[in-house]
């Protein structure tokens, strides 16, 4: 408080705006964002505020949401906010997509070896099938801008920002702009998710991509056992992820491989069945996140399972709830840590990556 109070003040008595606007992204972002907007609200009556954010999205997206910030937020806006914006404002947006732009931000200051340049080809998701996520939950659509667009911005980014890695922030690259990263190579290193397909299975095609630029694909495999794959819509066949691993590996594109225990599909034996699927797949795997999985509130499976509150006054997007087969999350967790994170095989994977640090800072660790 001191530090943004002492900041903040500065700033708005010198630019004295009408408007404010917060981006809240994570549940735990909240507290500091709304002791900001306390702040603003009691020190300058007069401003306008408003929020925006990933989190304010999927709160904003959920048909039981009441709001509780009346008389502290002026407005709430979901998804994209240039246009709601630009609106209060008074402002018509122009047509087209304007790029992004870098050139305020810090970039050196940042807690990395050499600056990453962040840019989104693509907002929701293009398979939107998985039972567990809040993208399909949540019904957001997918807006994917085109390729050539991608690319040419990307080149003009590079060459402003002069970055050392390039992060795409796509829930998944697609397919389409992985093609067209090979055909026009960006010049800089990148990494970004991507779903475990066909293309991934393809040495070839994996070889190619890594001539232009990446060096790490960040995974959604969630499970080792088909029958949860199916259950869940994943839409991932473990016979291609199999070789996908195999051809990335042997392309030298590192993998970071995202798992998710304790769905309403998975028992202890579907678990003991990812253990198997990573021990035997140990070499492909660069770094492993484990997940235990909670349920989106508007899940359709919270509908016919006993679901409970995590806690009262709860702003979470998730809930809790009894299991089918009696896998809650006391029993997920005593799996990973007593069973899963101790085999001989599995222990070396998970450290690689230091503590305190993520998916996000791991390509600099290939």
């Amino acid at each position: 408080f001191p530090y943004f109070s002492e900041r903040l003040t500065g700033i708005l008595d010198g630019i004295r705006p009408q408007t404010v606007g917060l981006s809240l992204n994570y549940l735990a972002q909240a507290v500091c964002s709304f002791a900001i907007l306390g702040f603003i609200r009691q020190r300058y009556s007069g401003i306008r505020i408003v929020l925006g954010g990933g989190l304010v999205t999927s709160w904003l997206s959920n048909p039981a949401w009441r709001n509780p910030f009346t008389g502290l937020v002026d407005h709430l806006v979901s998804g994209p906010g240039e246009e709601a914006l630009l609106s209060l404002v008074g402002r018509e947006q122009e047509p087209g997509q304007a790029p992004p732009d870098y050139q305020q931000l810090p970039l050196g200051e940042y807690l990395s070896p050499e600056p990453v340049l962040p840019y989104a080809a693509s907002s929701g998701c293009y398979w939107r099938k998985c039972s567990f996520c809040p993208e399909k939950t949540e019904a957001i659509p997918y807006r994917a801008l085109p390729v050539k667009q991608v690319l040419k911005e990307v080149e003009t980014l590079r060459d402003s920002v002069r970055p050392g890695l390039l992060h795409f922030l796509d829930n998944a690259v697609s397919p389409s702009l992985m093609q067209g990263l090979i055909e026009r190579p960006p010049g800089l290193k990148w990494y970004g998710f991507g779903r475990i397909t066909s293309l991934l299975a393809d040495p070839d095609f994996c070889r190619a991509l890594r001539k232009s630029g990446c060096v790490l694909l960040k995974l959604g495999l969630e499970s080792g056992d088909q029958k949860v794959l199916d259950e869940t819509g994943k839409g991932t066949d473990l016979s291609v992820a199999s070789e996908a691993l195999q051809s990335l590996k042997r392309a030298g594109i590192a993998t970071y491989v995202y798992l998710l225990f304790g769905t309403p599909a998975e028992s202890i034996a579907g678990a003991r069945r990812t253990l198997e699927f990573v021990v035997r797949h140990r070499e492909g795997i660069g770094f492993l996140n484990l997940a235990v999985f909670n349920m989106p509130v508007g899940c359709p499976d919270a509908r016919t399972l006993a679901v409970r509150k995590f806690y009262e006054g709860d702003l979470s997007l998730y809930t809790d709830f009894e299991h089918p087969l009696g896998w809650n999350r006391r029993e997920v967790r005593r799996f990973l840590d007593q069973e899963f994170r101790r085999h001989p095989d599995i222990a070396p994977i998970l450290r690689r990556n230091p503590p305190h640090f993520t998916s996000n800072h791991a390509a600099f660790f290939v």
